[in-house]
Parts: C-alpha cells; structure tokens; sequence
C-alpha cells in the first residue's frame, strides 16, 4: 500500500507537470491563461483575503495560548540548529529571490505609477508605498508559510506521523487520507509547489539577465537564450548542492546569503539617503499597524479601479505565498524540531517581517528618491533593472550591484535546492532522507517549467500560471487549519493545560506582600514539630 501511494503522487504529480510545460508550447497560452486569471482574482478574491488573515488569526491564537507551550517533538527534544543558521535557512526558503527583484520595484511602483488612495509621486503616495509593500511582505506572508510549517511539524514530530501534507488532516478525514484523497492532497501539492518555485527562479533568471544586460551596457543581450544559459548553469549548481544534503549545502549556502544580505543592506543604508530610510520606516511601521486590519479585509467592493490594483497586487501576493507555502512549509518544519509552538510561530512571523521591512524601506526610499529629485524616470526600466538603475546614483553603486547578482544566484541555488529536497520528499511517502535520483529528476522539471514559461509570456505568464495553480491548494490549507486546531486541542485537553490559575488563596492563608516568610516559618515551625514527636516515640518504643 504505502510503494503504491509513493508511487502513484510521483507519476500523478509528473503527469500533470509535464502537461503544464506543454502548455506553454501552446499558441495563444499567456491569453487563456491571463482570462483565468482575471476570472479568479474576480470571483475568489474575497477568498484569498478571508483565508490568509484568518490564519493570522489563528496564528496569533496559538502564540497567546496555554498552547503555545506544546514541544514540536518529544517533551524533551532539543532544537537540530542554532537560532542564528535556522533563521538564515527559513529566510532564505521564505523570501529569496523575491526580496532582490521587489525591493526597489514595488515601493517605486506604488509611489510613482499607482496606489488606491493617492496621486502618483504625492506625499501621500509615498507613504501608501511603504505601507503596502511592508503589508505584502510582512506577517500575512510568513503566516501562511508559519501555519502550514506547523502543521507538518506538529504531525510529524510530535505525533510521528509521516512528513506529508495529507496526514495533517486525518483529525477531519481518518484513514481516508491513506486512500483516495490522500492522492488527491499529495498531487495538488507538489503540483503547486512546482508551480511556486518554478516562477520565483523564472523571475531569478530575469533578473540575473536584466542585471548583467544593464552593467555591460547590453553587450550581454537582455534575451530569452541568456536567461536559459542562466538557468541550465544554476540548475547544475543547485544539483551540486542539493546530493551534498541538507546540513551542508542549503546550511552553507543560507549563512552566505544571509551574510551578502546584511552587507548589501549595510552598504545600502550608509551611502543611501540614510535619515530619510529610517524615517520612512518608522512612519510607514505605525500605518501598516493602524490600518492591519483594514488592508487585511479590502475587497474594493465600490471601487473598480481599486479593485483592479488588489487583484495585481494583493491577490497576487497571496497566491505566491500559499503556493510557496508546501515547499517553505515543508522545509521549515524538517529544520524545526525540538521548538515550541509559540517559540516557532513567534520567530517565524516576526524575525523575517522585521528583516523585510528594513530592507524595502532601504531600497525602496533610495529608488524614490531617485524618481522624486528627477535624477532618471525609473519607471522607464524593466522591473528587473530597476534595482541597478537605482544603485548607479549612489556612491558604490557598482560594488551594490555586484553583491547584488551574486545574492540573486545564491538565493536561486538554495531556493531550487531546497525545492528538490521537498519534492522529493512529497513524492517519496514523506522520507526525510530522500532518493538523489529524485532531487535529480524534480530538479530538472522545475527548470523545466521555468524555461517554457518564460517562453511563453514572460512575467505574466508566469504570475498567471501562479495564480491559476494556488486556487486548489487554497482550499487545501483552509482544510488544515481547521485539523490543526481541532487536534491541538485535543492534546490541551489531554494534558490539562489551562491559562486560568488558582484566583483565590486557601481559607485563612491571605497573600501577603509585606510577610513573606510568614506561611515558610509556620511550615518549617510545623515541620520540626513532627520531628520532635518522632524522636519521642522512638526513645519510648
């Protein structure tokens, strides 16, 4: 049963991978494609919306919990990593590649082409530009990523159950998530993983493109053969890594990407307008927390044009993330065991969201400023260049640029590598250790379909494929929440956790701030009594 099960994701998942790469081969593909797209964003945007903040909620609930104290693992498990290398390796599965290509881009975008509420290049908008940015990227993101982490942590940990997604849901369905549905659940969510790292290094590849294009002054062509040069030679890399395993390659590589991060950023805040960065940051922090829940709940229901602006954005945003979240999800929770639930989802939403909102308030306030003194019209480039247009105003620029392209190639390398491990493991029953044959064949699918994608439209092809493939999987984690709670609850229960104490002293025993050592005196007083009248009686006896 359980050769067949492994088998039948593997084959299913492959199946259905290798007709979405021929889809790309069809004429007319990024046209259907944008049409579900918008159909989608129209008709389930309202869905999209409920379910992420509704797993912040629920985030939030399991932090301030008696919960919250329930070990991932045995009550005595000790963490496998230091706190220092698990955060660079989730931080580098969860964001990545996007942070470089969106750090300048979407700040700049909201500012000078278009916000819901302000006119392009106003006070207004620039603040609106932060705020959003700081919202797409912020808790929202990591929950999703946190609550499904969780989930397979908690599962596969704590109660031993195998490392997939369709066990997390056996508190609503039993042993049906062996048959069937269990198939069914396994197939969507390599499918979406495949999906989501396949666009995220298409958008590596372009930008890795767009960079070199723009500092060799297109003496290395922006072009559809370079970007495939680029992704057959870091797919040969992330190969390379992938078969040295996970302690060494991703370990190694996420402390690295962590290091050029930090000394991007550093340079970035010390010769960029430096006040000006802080400032927006802390300005733009008190909005997003004013208005959390606003954003959290727009639909634009009497508003077209801002409708259309959440469906690019916002709806968008979330679709990447929940299609990220089985590949984040699983790779979070495999370097997680020995945390608790409320260390966990502490560090997991609020580590990277503060690292997030430090580094677009730097590359974002230097692009606006740029576009706000009228050095160059940014909007003019292509959203891959727009990071390296911005650091040629700046002292150092070249050096930025640099450190730049190299951080975008070690963030592809971790984030394919990490994504072979986690399909492979999907389709291997749930392995810790899975087969190199099978990070081989994952890897090559997902540059696979990331090629065709790029041949077939582009970003958009890319985004709308995204979306398409999320919608399902959507579904599939708003199921999980719900066996999450249900089954953390139980073990509540059954352990007898509460977060009401004792409200009352026992009778003629007030509390006392001022004789502290009264009832100790008394007990001692009482205690020397008893072994006074036992050395009595033993001289009697």
């Amino acid at each position: 049963m359980k050769s067949r099960k492994y088998t039948s994701v593997f084959i299913g998942s492959l199946i259905i991978s290798l007709i979405l790469v021929a889809l790309g081969f069809v004429p007319g593909y990024e046209a259907v494609s944008k049409n579900w797209r918008a159909l989608i964003g129209t008709d389930f945007g309202w869905f999209y919306l409920l379910l992420v903040t509704l797993i912040v909620l629920v985030c939030g609930f399991f932090v301030l919990s008696p919960m919250g104290q329930i070990k991932l693992g045995e009550p005595d498990s000790k963490p496998e990593y230091s706190t220092g290398s698990w955060i660079a390796m989730l931080f580098s599965a969860g964001m990545g590649i996007g942070l470089v290509f969106y750090g300048a881009a979407e700040p700049l975008s909201h500012f000078a082409n278009k916000t819901p509420h302000a006119a392009p290049e106003s006070q207004q908008a620039m603040a609106d530009s932060f705020q959003f940015t700081f919202f797409h990227w912020g808790i929202h993101a990591w929950a999703v990523y946190g609550i499904v982490a969780m989930a397979l942590a908690y599962f596969g940990f704590r109660k031993e159950e195998k490392y997939l997604l369709s066990v997390t849901l056996k508190p609503l369905f039993g042993k049906k998530t062996d048959g069937w549905l269990g198939y069914i659940i396994d197939i969507i969510t390599v499918v979406a993983t495949v999906i989501g790292v396949a666009t995220t290094l298409g958008f590596g590849a372009i930008q890795i493109n767009g960079g070199l294009s723009y500092l060799t002054d297109n003496a290395i062509p922006n072009s559809m053969e370079v970007r495939t040069v680029i992704i057959v030679v870091t797919t040969a890399l992330f190969m390379l890594s992938a078969l040295s395993g996970l302690g060494k390659g991703i370990k190694i590589l996420s402390n690295l990407n962590m290091i050029l991060a930090i000394a991007l950023l550093a340079i970035a805040i010390a010769v960029g307008p430096t006040v000006k960065i802080f400032d927006n940051m802390s300005e733009s922090i008190g909005l997003y927390m004013q208005n959390f829940f606003e954003m959290s709940f727009r639909t634009a229901a009497f508003n077209g044009d801002e409708r259309a602006w959440i469906d690019t954005w916002t709806i968008f945003y979330w679709a990447w993330w929940i299609s990220w979240s089985p590949f984040v999800g699983l790779f979070i929770a495999r370097i997680s065991k020995g945390r608790s639930i409320r260390e966990f989802i502490t560090v997991v939403l609020l580590i990277p969201t503060v690292l997030s909102f430090i580094w677009f308030s730097a590359f974002g306030t230097m692009a606006n400023t740029v576009q706000q003194n009228g050095l160059e019209n940014l909007t003019k480039l292509e959203d891959e260049q727009l990071l390296f247009g911005t650091f040629k105003h700046y002292p150092l620029g070249m050096l930025m640029s640099i450190i730049a392209i190299i951080l975008i190639f070690t963030f592809f390398i971790t984030s394919a590598d990490s994504a072979t491990y986690v399909l492979s493991m999907l389709s291997e029953d749930g392995r810790l250790i899975p087969t190199n044959g099978k990070k081989v064949v994952w890897g090559v699918i997902v540059a696979g379909i990331a090629t065709v994608l790029l041949y077939a439209g582009g970003l958009d092809a890319l985004r709308n494929t995204l979306i398409i493939i999320a919608l399902p999987f959507a579904v599939v984690i708003a199921l999980i929440v719900v066996a999450l709670i249900v089954e953390v609850y139980h073990e509540k229960v059954q352990m007898g956790l509460s977060i009401s104490p004792k409200r009352y002293p026992e009778k003629g025993q007030p509390f006392k701030s001022y004789e502290p050592y009264e009832v100790e005196d008394s007990e001692n007083d009482q205690i020397s009594e008893e072994k006074s009248e036992a050395k009595v009686v033993q001289k009697e006896s």
